[in-house]
């Protein structure tokens, strides 16, 4: 009956059936929240919240089956004993707290007893797109083996390998619950096209399947290592990283896009931080229209015969610059390894490996 007068309303009204209908749902739950008991209602407003999110990202194809919740209670179990936190005591050499108010993670910034005992309990579904491309297939072992030990551990995890060499991947031992799924992807030419691509394929594939399978997504550069725990404090609805070489200098310094004819610019005088391509992670969705967004913009940049200065990372700056990041990972989390540890860089957890690029990059010259 409430179908058939949603149908009626909307055809007199011109109004697409599918948002009316999502919005008349709406309605009948916010009418159920304010007539429902108290135990009831916080059920009821953990719904409507997903209903809103997903609504206005994409009213047409929502469906209830793919949601996965905007909101979650922060419950940590009794009797966990913790050193008590303080606001007075803490890190004082760097900064934890964006100008927008979205953390910093630093090492002595949280506490992981707290942390894994808030989140394990969700049972999470964790997706990981690593690109493995022509010689690049050849960091993909240690890359794995190394986050067998220290990433989201305890967690669901499936690895999405994007490779043009399957016979060339190797077989690593996982954890329960976690798992591997290869995506057959074309080689190139040019590392840069390879580069150019990643956002593309990474968009399609949340599309096509992720979406239906994970809650959060991790995009990360296959050349790198674990070195340390990266876990449940990386969470959050869109993370970016800070670049290692340049968190200790001002945005002017940035190798930021300035070329106006480029969708990637950034004019100057603009700028929070320099975040490094190798890492970008979020709810499922929110990635999808960071990688969208990307896609889209270095095809409008390539129809104008323009390739922005560093492909992805370039746009993905552009888009990190006026679509907040809502955490941020310090450099502990994107090291290089001819970089020697600092005072500001208690723990290594994650990174870049030392590389001979000529020998891996199709389209670069050996130094003689």
């Amino acid at each position: 009956m409430f179908l058939g007068i949603v149908d009626i309303i909307a055809d007199v009204h011109g109004v697409n059936q599918s948002s009316f209908y999502l919005l008349f749902r709406v309605l009948v739950l916010t009418y159920n929240i304010t007539y429902s008991s108290f135990g009831e209602m916080k059920n009821m407003d953990v719904r409507v919240v997903e209903v809103l999110g997903l609504c206005q990202q994409d009213p047409v194809n929502f469906r209830r089956e793919n949601c996965s919740c905007r909101s979650r209670d922060m419950l940590s179990p009794q009797g966990l004993l913790y050193k008590q936190p303080s606001v007075l005591m803490g890190r004082t050499n760097v900064v934890t707290v964006t100008p927008w108010l979205a953390p910093i993670v630093w090492e002595g910034t949280f506490n992981h007893l707290i942390v894994d005992s808030i989140y394990k309990p969700m049972h999470l579904s964790i997706a990981t797109t690593v690109f493995a491309v022509g010689k690049y297939v050849s960091f993909l072992r240690d890359f794995l083996e190394t986050a067998e030990k220290h990433f989201m551990v305890d967690f669901k995890v499936r690895y999405y390998i994007f490779t043009d060499r399957r016979e060339d991947v190797p077989a690593v031992v996982l954890a329960p619950g976690r798992n591997v799924t290869i995506i057959p992807v074309p080689g190139s030419n040019r590392w840069q096209e390879i580069s150019s691509r990643r956002m593309e394929m990474i968009q399609t594939t949340i599309e096509n399947q992720i979406g239906k399978e994970a809650d959060y997504i991790f995009c990360l550069d296959v050349d790198t290592k674990f070195h340390g725990r990266w876990g449940a404090e990386t969470l959050s609805r869109l993370v970016a990283t800070i670049h290692p070489g340049y968190y200790e200098q001002t945005h002017e310094h940035y190798p930021y896009e300035r070329r106006p004819a480029s969708r990637a610019y950034i004019p100057a005088g603009e700028g929070d931080y320099y975040y490094g391509g190798a890492t970008i992670a979020g709810y499922v969705m929110d990635v999808h229209k960071l990688a969208k967004y990307c896609h889209e913009q270095l095809e409008a940049d390539a129809a104008n015969s323009i390739e922005a200065a560093w492909q992805e990372e370039s746009h993905l700056n552009r888009y990190l610059l006026y679509n907040k990041p809502t955490k941020i990972l310090s450099p502990e989390y994107l090291w290089q390894d001819f970089k020697a540890k600092n005072n500001e860089v208690q723990i290594i957890r994650f990174s870049q490996v030392n590389k001979n690029y000529a020998e891996v990059r199709p389209n670069v010259k050996k130094r003689k």
